[in-house]
């Protein structure tokens, strides 16, 4: 058994959390970071280089997200902060349903397929799951949120 700060490995974690894992899932993780730092390498070896007068808006899209004043940036942090800790109100499977739909990409069908059950109860979960965020976001006073208490 090994010990490992689930913060290095999902990046929806702000602070430290110290769990302790057997030996093979430590193995895996750091298989699937390795993995993940060679694909970001070829894509980046491999990828044409884009001009600023391609105006093929990747580049504006990467503008207009970076706020341009401390006020926005900060807001942004929280808000990130927020969502952060809403996801990880959720119970287990519903937080795993919704980080893969919304954050990973995937469809309802891929998501129902990976975890063997039928595409209703992926529905079903992802409802819940943001009806629980929503609750969780409303009823938010920014205690839990470490740039709050600055």
């Amino acid at each position: 058994m090994a010990i490992i700060n689930l913060r290095d490995f999902y990046p929806w974690y702000i602070q430290d959390e110290f769990v302790e894992v057997p030996d093979n899932i430590v193995s895996e993780l750091f298989a699937d970071k390795r993995y993940s730092k060679a694909h970001d390498r070829r894509v980046k070896r491999n990828k044409a280089q884009y001009s600023l007068d391609a105006d093929d808006g990747i580049e504006v899209s990467a503008i207009n997200q970076t706020p341009d004043n401390p006020e926005a940036i900060f807001e942004m942090m929280e808000r990130h902060c927020r969502l952060c800790w809403a996801l990880n109100s959720l119970p287990e499977i519903q937080g795993r349903r919704v980080e893969a739909s919304f954050l990973l990409g995937m469809t309802r069908k891929e998501i129902a397929a990976a975890d063997g059950v039928s595409e209703s109860a992926v529905n079903a979960a992802i409802d819940k799951g943001l009806a629980a965020m929503k609750i969780y976001l409303q009823n938010f006073a920014g205690g839990g949120c470490f740039f709050a208490s600055k």
